[in-house]
């Protein structure tokens, strides 16, 4: 049997991979645009993650992370600036700040056991304490959730689909018209 912990790292490899996918090739301004009601946007998530695996494969254990973030310096993580990309912030900095943070949390994981003890600082003081493995499990939960967003986002942006439905053969017009019909009896 495996190692848990690698085990974990490697699905978390796959998750990134995965939101990394969603990104490749869409236009700037594709990757910008607030595409939910909520603003969900491509470039976001990405930049959203950069501080997920900062804190929580990083920070948490005493190893600072390897990019100051000005949005956290500045405290407008708390609102919301994690989850959209300013004009002059450029995409290929802020994919570059991925692949550094995901790096660097790579090198806590083959530095630590996943019973390691951690700290989550911005949690509240009586539950911050945790450990690698119970925060490994939440990055492969919180990048995956958000790797699914970016193909829905994607495919609502330009119509690219995951790697699972461009080459199935489907008819899509007509599968999605078998859904509608569906859907209708219960207007």
């Amino acid at each position: 049997m495996s190692d848990l912990k690698d085990v974990l790292h490697a699905k978390l490899r796959e998750v990134r991979g995965a939101l990394l996918a969603g990104v490749d090739g869409a236009s700037e301004y594709d990757l910008r645009r607030p595409m939910t009601p909520t603003g969900t946007n491509l470039l976001g998530l990405v930049k959203h993650l950069v501080g997920v695996e900062h804190v929580y494969l990083g920070e948490s254990f005493g190893r600072p992370a390897p990019d100051v973030l000005p949005w956290v310096a500045d405290g407008s993580v708390w609102d919301g600036a994690d989850m959209w990309a300013t004009a002059d912030e450029s995409s290929q900095e802020i994919l570059a700040l991925y692949h550094r943070a995901c790096a660097h949390g790579d090198t806590t994981l083959d530095a630590l056991s996943i019973d390691a003890p951690g700290r989550v600082p911005h949690w509240p003081p009586a539950t911050a304490g945790t450990t690698l493995g119970y925060l490994l499990v939440r990055m492969v939960a919180e990048t995956a959730q958000h790797a699914g967003h970016a193909e829905i986002i994607r495919e609502l942006a330009d119509g690219r689909t995951g790697s699972d439905t461009h080459d199935s053969g489907t008819d899509w017009p007509v599968y999605v018209a078998r859904i509608k019909h569906a859907a209708d009896a219960h207007r």
